[in-house]
């Protein structure tokens, strides 16, 4: 009798414990969701209609307005006005305004031999502003598919990490194997990094590296090719590391060799392609951008030979290997690429060149020398040799070098310039990722020191980390490269109160994501330190996690307005010219009027 008031207890607890989980709520729930999205994407639908006729009243009202003005022109007036125009069109300047027509007396040679006299040999000297051709059409159709797929992959990468913030607060959210943490996390760390930021440096590489080359890609079918290769790697990466299928590694190498193999294809295909477009270049100077991005190509083919390789990775040999592979991953392939990507579209976007090329290549091999040797710092108080530990330390002591004189040359850059931000939608996503190159770059310095290291590593400051320099260095420095070359490509602009908003959903969504996490990371590392139990800070971090999930889904919401920018301004139709339009009304209501007898 007690067994069976004890089995009655038990049925109605679990009953009244797991009514979520029963399959007939389940789908109930399901069948409400479905007309509850239904109904709010027909919303957005009417609200975007709404919008564009207000758009579209309010041109034709001006179009309207503009004729009006014409039509109450006298006639003799408008020719005096045209002839006026076409004359300060047509003038043009002889260039000896100032100078006269006499050469300069230069006895010294302090004009005529200044490269002869004063040139560094390892220095390029600056380039002269040359014309560029025009993009070629299937040129910029492949561009455009490597940032198509590139925010494909952002979207769906973030929204697997959306949905891992989410288990942050409510873990027992599922019980599929599938959707595990451990399994869906490296395929959210894994789908943004090889699929969005490394599709969209390829895409956008190969816009630059023809341009300042001044001549044409050596190969679009190789292009292409690249473009289909990496796309297979993150789609069969991602279904394997679903599957339980993963190279059982370290973090940054879940993908199996056979995939990854398919990544380093495109790769030496890119290489390959890009180094031909160089030698092929009608100018006699390599640019720094080229120096940065065939660089980043090179280095990650050698870290993922390093990386998948299995001669030296047994015991420590595989920690050290994943700490080299590791942080060379972002800094050798990311940030390099990166940089050299700033170094075409900052000075492109501010209409001036860059403050200093000399600064560039200190930066440049400073960063070589520094970064490849930092890895080992992820394991301090290892069994490590300790000589390798503070080698790692010095070298990212080191990276002062190569932060500080890109942040200069960019700053003074910007200097004389600041107040073109404030019409610019390109320019705010690169002062953003600048001022992160500098503090997330630092903060990895802070980090290596062997106390810092001891508090932070391995807390959830560690990940707020992370995403200050893939996020706020990497991905907004790859917004704002993206908005500056697809109106350049399609000849459509996108909206300016969404791009606004895409930018401050993700700036603030960025903030409110690290900046808990960096204070509750600090207490975990010291709770641990005084031998506190474990559990308890599990407990602790649970506000900070609740920020993590607001802040995780304001980014996320930002990439989906991204991807609908990018939309508008590949498919989106062409801006109104209200000057055209209204000359176009006012000759339509000329011709319908008749002239007086």
């Amino acid at each position: 009798m007690l067994g069976l008031c004890s089995k009655a207890i038990g049925q109605t607890k679990t009953a009244s414990d797991d009514l979520i989980s029963q399959p007939g709520i389940i789908i109930m729930i399901i069948l409400l969701i479905i007309p509850l999205t239904i109904g709010v994407f027909i919303l957005i639908l009417k609200l975007s209609k709404v919008a564009d006729k207000m758009v579209t009243d309010q041109e034709l009202d001006e179009e309207t307005r503009f004729a009006k003005y014409l039509s109450n022109l006298d006639g003799e007036e408008i020719e005096t006005v045209l002839e006026t125009r076409k004359k300060a069109i047509d003038f043009k300047l002889s260039n000896n305004e100032l100078s006269g027509n006499e050469n300069p007396l230069d006895n010294k040679g302090l004009i005529a031999n200044v490269d002869e006299k004063a040139h560094i040999g390892f220095i390029a000297s600056k380039k002269k502003a040359l014309k560029r051709p025009n993009i070629d059409p299937d040129l910029s159709k492949l561009i455009l598919w490597y940032l198509i797929t590139a925010t494909f992959w952002l979207v769906f990468g973030t929204t697997v990490g959306e949905y891992l913030g989410i288990k942050f607060v409510a873990p027992d959210v599922d019980h599929q194997s599938w959707l595990s943490f451990g399994r869906l996390r490296p395929v959210h760390t894994n789908a943004v990094f090889w699929g969005w930021s490394s599709l969209a440096m390829l895409g956008l590489g190969y816009y630059i590296v023809p341009m300042v080359s001044n001549t044409k890609i050596a190969s679009l079918k190789k292009g292409w090719q690249s473009l289909y290769l990496v796309n297979a790697t993150v789609i069969l990466g991602s279904l394997c590391l679903m599957a339980g299928v993963n190279n059982a590694g370290g973090e940054y190498r879940e993908y199996i060799w056979p995939v990854m193999a398919l990544f380093g294809i495109g790769l030496i295909i890119t290489l390959q392609n890009f180094i031909k477009t160089i030698a092929n270049r009608t100018i006699k100077e390599i640019y720094i951008s080229n120096w940065y991005i065939v660089s980043a190509i090179i280095f990650t083919l050698v870290i993922s030979l390093v990386a998948y390789l299995p001669f030296w990775q047994d015991g420590l040999g595989e920690t050290i290997v994943q700490g080299y592979y590791m942080h060379q991953g972002v800094g050798m392939w990311f940030m390099l690429f990166n940089l050299g990507l700033v170094y075409y579209f900052l000075p492109q976007q501010l209409n001036k060149p860059i403050y200093s090329y000399s600064l560039g290549i200190m930066a440049f091999w400073a960063q070589i020398f520094f970064y490849t040797v930092i890895g080992t710092h992820h394991f301090v108080f290892s069994a490590i040799p300790w000589w390798l530990q503070t080698v790692a330390i010095v070298g990212s002591v080191g990276m002062l070098i190569p932060v500080f004189a890109g942040t200069t040359n960019f700053f003074y850059t910007f200097k004389g310039s600041w107040y073109k931000i404030k019409n610019s939608y390109t320019l705010p996503f690169y002062l953003v990722g600048i001022v992160f190159y500098f503090t997330g770059s630092m903060q990895g310095t802070a980090e290596a020191f062997r106390y810092t290291n001891l508090v932070w590593h391995f807390t959830d400051f560690t990940t707020a980390h992370s995403h200050i320099t893939m996020y706020g260095i990497i991905a907004f420095l790859l917004w704002g490269s993206i908005y500056a070359v697809v109106p350049r490509l399609t000849q459509k602009e996108p909206s300016h109160i969404s791009v606004g908003l895409h930018f401050w959903m993700a700036f603030i969504g960025m903030l409110f994501y690290t900046i808990p996490l960096m204070i509750g990371g600090t207490l975990k590392g010291l709770m641990w330190m005084e031998a506190k139990p474990f559990i308890d800070s599990v407990v602790m971090m649970k506000p900070y996690w609740l920020w993590r999930a607001i802040g995780g889904s304001m980014m996320w919401f930002s990439h989906l307005v991204f991807a609908y920018n990018l939309y508008k301004m590949i498919a989106g139709k062409e801006a109104t010219n209200i000057r055209k339009k209204g000359v176009e009304q006012f000759k339509n209501t000329a011709l319908e009027i008749e002239p007086i007898a």
